[in-house]
């Protein structure tokens, strides 16, 4: 739609956003109209109509197959549009029209917005078929010609109201429709079981709908008031009552068809189920997130034993095996805590690398400088936890075997993460610039546990591939090229 506003129209955007506010909100009067609305704007030139937004109804057939968004069309050609948009009126005049054998009722709604037309909504309702309305049709009818005379008017919608029409109650969730003193004059019968839900035992029509429900949702001091207020419509509001184990959305419409409230429109909809489920996901939430804050501990806790065992060995091997062990167990231990503090099983991996790098330079401090590059980004829980692992065994092995004691150098931790789709691919580099790799090694064929450890990790678990190769001008270059999930 701002495209084609743009191109062909002399609209503001500020009129632009009240196109989007109509829009947003015009799926209501198609369904209650049970009729196709289509929006024409005049052109910049005044001799051409062109249709920036279209809308079927859930609650009839369609009279329009094919997408009428970007259709221009003569002025002239239309009467109806002329009429509607030269008087400012909303115009029923003229016979059916005949579409592919179907005959289409079409009405003229004007687009007001500060005392200006800036388009016309063409209403077209299918009238193949048409037969004796119920109650609910005629009161659907009665509340569509309501909200196209405040549409025409400029009063609708309302200025500042923001509705999410994803979970916004529709008019066939349940539909009340009230008189200006608050009582109800038609309820539908999804309404109706709504509210027998909340443990309403009678009938709704003739009882005052604020009322019975503060009655049905009891809360304490002002609160009862503001919601009698609420749910007998005097303002556009949206909110959700909860009363006898069952919760119910609410959406009140002030119907001012004339500048004065002859009543209000209340849209509602059982939500007990969607918050239950709701209440449930919240709840697997924290139980996962307290899982990962106790193996955090309980690491932790292994990892201090671990030092202290090491502590009270004679032997230097061993002591540093353990020292090794309590670095490994530490690095996993991140990943869970991290884990423990998010809403979902995927982590922001760069704080966990920074962590995992200065918790393995410990074991050179002040002498190599290490340091990191790129972003790794979010990842999978299942990737996060053995590259952490295989982050800290490359780290521990470059900083034990590239330099000589107390010698300084650098190492550094680069990270590429690929485009956003399924085959994307992260590629990680830690480089270092020490001694350099011995003459005939082979990384592959390697004993040393740590490579051992992150061959297995990379592609066992993480399906990638692992290499070590001369720096380009001194060092040594470690490499892992792992797929990874698209960020989301």
């Amino acid at each position: 739609m701002n495209d084609l506003v743009r191109q062909h129209t002399a609209l503001s955007d500020s009129d632009l956003e009240w196109l989007h506010l109509l829009v947003s909100e015009w799926q209501l009067l198609s369904d209650l109209s049970f009729a196709d609305l289509v929006l024409w704007v005049p052109t910049l030139d005044g001799t051409r109509y062109v249709s920036v937004a279209q809308m079927r109804p859930n609650t009839g057939p369609t009279s329009y197959q094919d997408d009428m968004v970007g259709h221009l069309v003569p002025r002239g050609r239309r009467p109806l549009l002329d009429a509607a948009l030269d008087e400012g009126r909303i115009v029923r005049e003229g016979d059916p029209e005949w579409r592919e054998e179907v005959p289409v009722r079409v009405e003229s709604i004007p687009v007001r917005r500060e005392g200006r037309v800036l388009g016309v909504i063409a209403r077209n309702t299918n009238l193949l078929t048409v037969r004796t309305p119920s109650r609910l049709e005629l009161t659907y009818l009665q509340s569509a010609s309501d909200l196209a005379q405040m549409i025409a008017a400029g009063t609708f919608p309302f200025p500042g109201e923001q509705v999410d029409m994803d979970s916004s109650p529709r008019a066939g969730d349940g539909l009340v429709r009230l008189d200006a003193d608050g009582i109800v004059q038609y309820a539908s019968p999804n309404a109706l079981s709504a509210y027998h839900r909340l443990g309403l035992a009678a009938d709704l029509v003739g009882q005052h709908l604020g009322q019975i429900t503060a009655e049905l949702a009891p809360s304490r001091g002002p609160v009862d008031e503001a919601l009698v207020t609420l749910a007998s419509g005097y303002a556009p509001r949206e909110f959700e009552v909860e009363g006898n184990g069952g919760v119910i959305q609410l959406r009140a419409i002030p119907l001012k068809p004339k500048g004065t409230r002859i009543g209000s429109l209340v849209l509602l909809r059982d939500v007990t189920e969607l918050r239950r489920r709701e209440r449930e996901l919240i709840t697997k939430d924290a139980t996962i997130r307290e899982i990962h804050h106790r193996v955090k501990n309980n690491l932790q806790t292994v990892a201090a034993l671990l030092r202290l065992q090491s502590r009270r060995m004679d032997s230097d091997g061993g002591r540093e095996a353990l020292n090794e062990a309590v670095r490994r167990v530490g690095s996993i231990a991140i990943v869970h805590e991290t884990l423990s503090q998010n809403l979902d099983e995927r982590v922001e991996f760069d704080e966990i690398a920074d962590r995992v790098i200065a918790m393995v330079a410990e074991i050179s401090p002040g002498k190599v400088t290490c340091r990191r590059t790129g972003r790794f980004g979010i990842l999978d829980a299942e990737v996060a936890t053995p590259l952490s692992m295989v982050l800290t065994e490359v780290l521990q092995n470059a900083l034990e075997h590239a330099f000589a004691q107390g010698e300084q150098g650098t190492v550094e931790v680069s990270a590429v993460r690929g485009e956003p789709r399924a085959d994307a691919r992260l590629l990680i580099t830690v480089q270092d610039d020490g001694c350099g790799l011995p003459e005939g090694f082979d990384p592959q064929r390697a004993g040393n546990l740590g490579l051992q450890i992150v061959r297995t990790l990379v592609e066992g678990e993480l399906g990638g591939s692992f290499d070590m190769l001369p720096g380009a001008e001194r060092g040594t270059k470690v490499v892992l090229d792992i797929p990874v999930q698209p960020q989301k």
